[in-house]
This record gives C-alpha cells, structure tokens and sequence, in this order.
C-alpha cells in the first residue's frame, strides 16, 4: 500500500513537472490540453499541493489546514501575502474559524521558514481528515441541441476535501468541509463549503465566508486613496448566487467582495483601507437552522488568476471560465420572438422557421399567451403547438414575467427601512403567491412539450421582512431562500434540456443567455442607426461574454416607437436593412431576437433569410468561437473583429463591415497569435480562391480585404496544407 501511494505521488509530481515545463513554451489561450491539475501531497506528508502548470495552492496540513501559497506558473507572481483562515462559520451568533494559523510577523508577505514557528488558534475548528478525487457535477445538463464541440461536463480536474470538527470547547456538532477544485487548462479554482450538524440540536448558520485570500494588494498609496488606490488585485471573482446585473461585476456584489484587511500593519496606506482581502460569503444570511444530521452547502466561488493587464487576454479567459464551467452558455438557438399567439399566426411561423433554418420559436412578450394559465385549454394548445413544432424539427417556448410586477401587499416582499424593490415592485418569491407561481412553471413544462422559458425580470435580490411567508422565515434567511427557489428551478430546466433566455447572470445556475447589452429605446432609431448600435453592442458585450451568451434585437415591427423608419415590416421593401442586421449579427456569431409575427413575406425575402442562415451554419464552429476586437464601429470606416478557434479546422474568420457609401478595398494588420496559426496560413474568402498568408513572427498578418459599400466581407483562416 505505502509504496503504491508513493508510485502515485511520483506520477503527480512528474505531471506537475511536465505541466511547468509547458506553460514556458506553450500559451494557455491557444492549447489547453498540456495544463492537467494535480493534487499530490509533498514528501514530508505536510502539504497539499494543487496545481495544472498555471496556478499552484499550496495547502499546510498540521498544526491546522492553511492556504500558504497561491502564484502564478506562467509569470512567477505570488498571489498570497498573508495566511487566513479557510474558511469563518458564524454559529448561534457567535463567529468561528475553520483552519488557519496564527504568528505570522509581517502580513506583507509570507516566508516558508516562518510557517515552522506558526501555530492554530485552540478556538479554530481543526483539520481531520482530507481526500482527493475528481470534480462532480454540480447540475444535470440533458444536451439536446447544438452546442460547442469541445466543451466536457463535468469539467476535467481534480477535487480536493478538508474535513474540520470542533476542538476542546468548540461548537458542539459542528463539522464543516471545505472543497476545492483545480482545473485542466485553465488558471481557476473553485470553492466552497459544506456545515453539518453532527450534535444532538440545532443550530443557526447566521453568516459565513467560503473563501478568505489575503492578496497582494495591486496598487500602493499612502494617501487617501484614489480610483486606481481602491482597484483590487487583478483576480477575476464569480459565483453562482449572481443575480441583479448583466455584468458578472454587478451581479456578484452580494455574493463577494474586497475589503481592508485591519490585520495587515504593514501596508503603505496610512489609514490602512488598501482593499486587498477577497471575502466570498452573503452579505445577508443565509439564517439556515440546520436539525441534528443536517447539512448546508454553499453556493460557489471561483477564482480566476489572470497572468496579464491586456484587457483581450483577460477577457478571453474569463470566456474559457464559462466554456468550462458553464458550457450550456455554448447553446446558441437561431430564435423567432412571435408577437401573436393566434394559431394560424403560430402554425405560420413554425413553418416560417422550418423554411428558413431557425430552431426556436418563442412566443414573445406582448404575444397573449399565458403559461400562468391553468385552464386545460391553455394546455392542451400548447400541446398541440409543440407536437407541430417538433415535427419540423422546431423547439418552442414562451415568456413569464416575474419580480418586476406587484401581486398583492401580502404576497409583495416586505423591504427594510429606506429600501425599495429593485425593479420598483417585485413579489417575494417565497410567498404563497411565489410558491404557488413557481409550482406552475414545473408542471407546465413538465406536460407541454415547450422547451423554451425565457423569464423576464428574474429575482434580483430584493430581501423580505415578512413573516408570513410560507418559504422563508424573517428578513435573515429571505434572500437565500427566494435564490434557492430560483436556481433550483433553473437547475431543473438544465436537467430537462430546457433552454433559459434570462435577462440577469444566471449562467452558473443554469441559464444561458442575457441580453448582449443595449438600450430598449434605440431600436425606434432610424434603421441605418440601428444597425451601428448593433455591432456597437455587440463588441462592448463581448469582451468577457462568448457570442452566444448575449441576445440582441432586431424590431420587424414597431417597438416603442420610431415609426416606418424604424422598422422593417414590409420585410421585402427594406431586404437591403435586413439583411445587414443578419449579417451583423449572425457573422459574430450572435443571435438577436427577431421580433414581429413573420420572418418573411416574399419568397425574395424567404431565399435572403435562409441564404444567411446556411452560411452561418456552414461556418458555426468559428462564428460561435471567441472574438478578438479589431475597430469598434463607429459608422466613419470599416469595422471588423476577428473569430478565433485554434482547436477547429476552420482556426480563424475575420469579419469586416463597410457603413460607408464608398466601397474599401485596404490590408488589415491582424494579430493571429489566439488562432494558433504561425508562419502560414490557407486564407479563403466569398470569392473562393485559397490563397497563402504570411505571418510574422509577432504573429501579425497582412490580410486583405475589399469591402462593397454599406456591405461585409468575411475570410476563414486554415492551417496551409
């Protein structure tokens, strides 16, 4: 036994070496499959090291569980200045520490000869055991369309446990777990916890905090602090309890956050408020009562270590994060919003979308349909609606408006003191009317056949005060509750292969779309605005979102306004405006909600709609690949970005748009490097003549390109054969 665990820890120790020696040669971003995470333990039995050639954990073992490293393999930098606890539990009201030690001298950094000399707080909960595996899923993800092809669920890595019980004195029964997961390619891990009630009565989790990192802290000043001064380290955060924002920044501020750290002396700033301590934990709750042989699981946090400042590079990791952790957000339906659900207008328009190659209809905000409805007949044409959609190969869905409406003063949540709703009006989810709504989306979707949800105005944190509610029990456990209800539910769609247009970061729960990012009233523009608008949106959306995790818009009828100019109906007479605005969206890759009560009129307009479809789903793999931000439209010159999938045949497609009345014909310098290619490359365009293309040794290429005016032009990029 001793010397097959000894066999083992030399296999990970020549992987992790085999991993080091890739990340000098090898970049990250172009190919994963060199980084594989290891978890082995050091020959003295006294640490834990998780690494994948990127990032390294180290984790001490005795006196007590402690993080004591955390760098970066590909630039040498140490992320950790400071040993924290692994965790705090707050239990009955009194604050306890899971791990950690105590004595280091200087909280600025940390040296490896003083950890000889460290000891753990008698108080802490203590490190009884640990054990290693591979991560789990942590939901179902029934794959019944189209996806990207290289995504893996569950995620390839390795797992690591800390069990922690009570010392002498400590809280009676209580025993957390502290998980951790490292991944194969990618520099993040994630963490969480689980608490157990292991004693003869229950007790309260008040708060807790999942994650403690003492980081280095990115900026220094003396002074009171500037903008760059309160800027913390560059480590890209998310969670799964994220809501309230499209933006992963804005829906994860309840959920984490950077604070000072009162323990560190030593820092430049003279008020010492330098935020450089990543606390992951609610900032309300959650105010679980756990019963003897009870458990609590958090929610998840995920750390990225990001190894440069360039803003393309960061974001192209934070979209391998989701490609990894989230790969339903790779689904990326072309999608019909019906504006009618009369059922000649809905037979129509599923053979509308079978004629033209779209896979999704939805029947759309305004469209009459009710799933709320729980008359049999409502039931029975949904039946009837998705049987005739699924024989064309069609999906169908439809849209339910939650928290942004008021239902009654008992149901609506109860805000604190100098708080209102964040959408002005919003019923607790946990009230009977919440419970009750919430019953009725299971069992429409569980009988109709619709495959489809898309759920407007989702929870976006309100808190509840009542205690009255069925679901919750005060103001404490209100929006931990009224989040569990929610992401469970949208747990259960993933299971069932339900696709989830959700207008708020719901991806880690289960969602895989949101809106790219525009405002509403810009499509009553003038249609030539609106198509600047729409790459314009599309290129700020896309910097930290794939392509496919971001809806955009396309009005075929009226909007909000904006008249005949603003819109396309009658499709035919305006074929030139709908046509750019497929282009513009389906050549990055990114699918809008064509809103109106037909995709066509003429069967001109008919063979224009499904000309563009082929061609996208000809190209798919690399339209729906990464991009890489060349000019940002601004309706003055050419504008163009470039798809990048160095694991595809087709490793790159660069897309230029002309909104000028002058046709441009120019070469395009381009950086190649995150297509994988080097020295050559096959380069084929409409004209369909391959031609051979340098590149430097910066990885730049001269690419030529012509452009008709207020037209595209587009170039896939192969390995030249």
């Amino acid at each position: 036994m001793q010397r097959a665990s000894s066999w083992a820890r030399a296999c990970a120790v020549f992987l992790s070496f085999m991993a080091t020696v890739a990340a000098a040669t090898v970049d990250w971003l172009v190919d994963p499959s060199p980084f594989k995470a290891v978890a082995h333990a050091t020959p003295d039995g006294t640490q834990i090291v998780l690494e994948n050639g990127l990032v390294r954990r180290v984790l001490q073992l005795a006196p007590n569980a402690a993080t004591v490293e955390f760098s970066s393999l590909t630039t040498g930098e140490s992320w950790l200045r400071a040993v924290k606890p692994e965790a705090v539990v707050e239990i009955d009201g009194a604050r306890h520490e899971v791990g950690g030690l105590k004595g280091q001298p200087n909280r600025a950094f940390l040296r490896p000869a003083w950890l000889r000399s460290m000891t753990s707080s008698p108080a802490a909960l203590r490190l009884v055991g640990h054990a290693i595996s591979k991560p789990a899923e942590r939901m179902p993800w029934k794959r019944v369309r189209h996806h990207a092809p290289d995504v893996h669920w569950p995620p390839s890595g390795v797992a690591l446990r800390l069990d922690f019980a009570p010392g002498p004195g400590g809280p009676e029964g209580v025993h957390v777990s502290v998980h951790y997961e490292l991944y194969d390619g990618l520099p993040c891990y994630g963490k969480w916890i689980t608490v157990s009630n292991a004693g003869p009565r229950a007790f309260t989790l008040g708060r807790y905090a999942s994650d403690l990192l003492a980081a280095v802290e990115r900026t220094s000043e003396v002074d009171e602090l500037s903008i760059e001064g309160r800027t913390p380290p560059n480590l890209h955060v998310e969670t799964d309890m994220s809501f309230g924002g499209m933006m992963a920044t804005g829906a994860n501020r309840r959920s984490y956050r950077w604070l000072e750290d009162p323990e560190f002396l030593t820092q430049v700033n003279y008020e010492r408020r330098t935020p450089c301590l990543l606390e992951v934990g609610p900032d309300l709750g959650p105010g679980q009562t756990i019963p003897p042989g009870g458990s609590f699981t958090s929610y998840r946090g995920w750390v990225i270590a990001q190894d440069s400042t360039d803003r393309e590079r960061c974001g192209l990791a934070v979209r391998r994060f989701y490609r990894t952790l989230a790969p339903w957000t790779t689904e990326n339906p072309l999608m019909l919003h019906l504006v009618s659900s009369d059922g000649a207008a809905v037979t129509n328009a599923i053979e509308q979308c079978a004629a033209v190659g779209f896979e999704m209809l939805i029947l759309s905000f305004g469209s009459g349909f009710n799933m709320e409805d729980e008359r049999p007949a409502v039931l029975e044409r949904a039946r009837a609606w998705s049987s005739h959609a699924r024989s064309k190969g069609i999906e169908i869905g439809s849209y339910s408006l939650l928290a942004s409406r008021s239902v009654s003063k008992a149901d609506d949540v109860v805000m604190p003191p100098g708080l209102k709703p964040a959408f002005g009006n919003s019923p607790c989810l946990c009230s009977r009317w919440g419970t009750n709504y919430f019953r009725r989306l299971y069992q429409f979707h569980k009988a109709s056949g619709f495959t489809l949800l898309e759920h407007d105005g989702s929870y976006p944190g309100d808190p509840c005060a009542s205690t009255n509610h069925p679901a919750h029990a005060n103001l404490a456990d209100s929006r931990w509750n009224q989040w569990r209800l929610i992401s469970d539910f949208y747990q259960w769609c993933r299971a069932e292969g339900i696709y989830l247009n959700v207008p708020d970061h719901y991806f880690l729960s289960g969602s895989s779309k949101t809106g790219m990012g525009y405002r509403e009233d810009n499509w009553s523009l003038p249609r030539e605005q609106q198509v600047i608008h729409t790459r314009q949106n599309i290129w700020d959306g896309t910097w930290q979102k794939l392509p496919s995790m971001g809806w955009m818009f396309v009005p075929l009828t009226q909007y909000h306004g904006g008249g005949a100019a603003a819109t396309i109906e009658p499709l035919d007479q305006h074929l030139d405006h709908y046509e750019r605005m497929l282009a513009s969206n389906l050549a990055l890759g990114v699918q809008a909600c064509y809103r109106g009560p037909r995709l066509f009129d003429t069967d001109r307009t008919r063979d224009a709609v499904a000309k563009w479809v082929r061609w996208f789903k000809q190209h798919r793999e690399v339209l729906e690949s990464d991009l890489v931000h060349g000019r940002r439209p601004d309706g003055r010159d050419i504008d163009w970005m470039l798809h990048v999938n160095p694991r595809g045949t087709e490793k790159g497609m660069l897309v230029v748009f002309n909104p000028t009345d002058a046709p441009v014909a120019r070469n395009l310098r381009v950086n190649l490097h995150y297509t994988g290619l080097r020295a050559r490359a096959r380069m084929t365009d409409a004209s369909i003549k391959p031609r051979t293309l340098r590149i430097g040794p910066d990885s730049f290429a001269e690419v030529p390109v012509s452009v008709p005016a207020g037209g595209m032009a587009w170039v896939v990029l192969e390995a030249a054969r």
